[in-house]
């Protein structure tokens, strides 16, 4: 038997019912065989990051995510744009998962980014800012995956939405970057 591939769901909006989440959700339900997702919860009990917190002793819900993010095999980022930019829970995570310096929980983590918007290019600068973020972040872009769409609230009308966020997923588990020997 193969250990499964797990994959950390970073959501970008803390929003009940938000139309990310469901995403996510979906994901996780549908999930190809042998991939496990979780959907790292908690992003909003995260204060924002501030370095001398961090030299002090990182609080327990910066443990907990920090933990959950460094156990998986993969990081999925599944976020909306807001004003042309990533949410900033999603941009105060990765300032956590990134440190220490060079040994944080991100780094060598294959990534990718999915999700929906309801602006008219459904996200795209969110995620390209998410993908930036990340690889400064010590992280490994999947370069074929980002999926950005336009969409409404009714995501369960949406199949064409998860079938795209699920195309993503597969290549974050099948093509994902290796660590560069040292």
């Amino acid at each position: 038997m193969t250990t499964p591939v797990r994959v950390a769901a970073l959501v970008g909006s803390v929003r009940t019912g938000s139309v990310n989440r469901r995403l996510a959700e979906a994901l996780r339900d549908r999930a190809p065989e042998g991939v496990e997702v979780e959907i790292v919860d908690g992003l909003a009990d995260l204060p924002f990051y501030d370095d001398d917190v961090d030299a002090a002793g990182a609080p327990e819900a910066v443990q907990r995510v920090r933990e959950r993010i460094a156990a998986a095999d993969r990081v999925l980022f599944v976020t909306p744009e807001y004003n042309g930019r990533m949410p900033a829970v999603l941009a105060n995570v990765i300032d956590w998962a990134s440190r220490p310096y060079a040994a944080g929980a991100i780094k060598d983590k294959p990534f990718a980014v999915v999700g929906a918007s309801f602006g008219r290019y459904g996200g795209v600068w969110a995620h390209d800012e998410a993908r930036k973020s990340a690889v400064i972040a010590g992280g490994l872009v999947v370069e074929k995956g980002l999926s950005a769409t336009p969409t409404t609230p009714d995501l369960s009308g949406d199949d064409q939405l998860v079938a795209d966020a699920l195309a993503v997923l597969t290549e974050l588990v099948e093509n994902a970057p290796e660590v560069a020997a040292a």
